[in-house]
């Protein structure tokens, strides 16, 4: 099979590029005095985000304060992109909890597999998409900091109802 190749000719003489200029002008104009217009004033503004909309995670906590973490080790195994560390501890009554829980926000990918599989739904995405730090070290999120988040939490998909209405 060969492969045919069309050569286009150029223009040779002057060649007028007004009829594409004011295309692109009537282009803009017509945005510019459209009514259906997409600018939000963010701090005073906000467009309201699905319920299934998966943000920065949160640790539910028990009624005495501790994280609700069982430290099973589910969590950091089914994470696709490694960004759990969990080191468990036990106490002297043989119960199990987390010594170490840190997320790397810059590494997790947001696919909420974390709260999906987790036995005592302790871990959750929540719905708080402002993430903006000084410094880096600021997005490894540890159990202090996860308990302490206050946000919505995300209401993953039901499979009862298909179309997420």
């Amino acid at each position: 099979m060969t492969i045919k190749v069309k050569v286009l000719e150029r223009p040779v003489g002057e060649v007028s590029y007004l009829r594409a200029t004011v295309k692109g002008l009537a282009l803009t104009f017509k945005h510019l005095v459209d009514p259906h217009k997409v600018t939000v004033q963010y701090p005073e503004e906000r467009w309201d985000i699905s319920p299934r909309w998966r943000g920065t995670h949160r640790m539910l906590t028990t009624e005495d304060g501790k994280a609700k973490c069982v430290a099973c080790g589910l969590c950091p195994t089914v994470c696709p992109a490694n960004c759990i560390k969990l080191v468990p501890g036990e106490d002297e009554d043989g119960n199990r909890y987390p010594l170490v829980f840190e997320i790397d926000e810059f590494r997790c990918i947001f696919c909420g597999y974390c709260q999906e599989v987790c036995p005592e739904e302790a871990i959750h995405v929540g719905r708080h998409y402002e993430n903006a730090e000084y410094s880096r070290d600021r997005f490894v999120y540890d159990l202090e900091r996860l308990t302490s988040q206050s946000h919505a939490v995300c209401e993953m998909w039901d499979p009862a109802d298909p179309k997420g209405e």
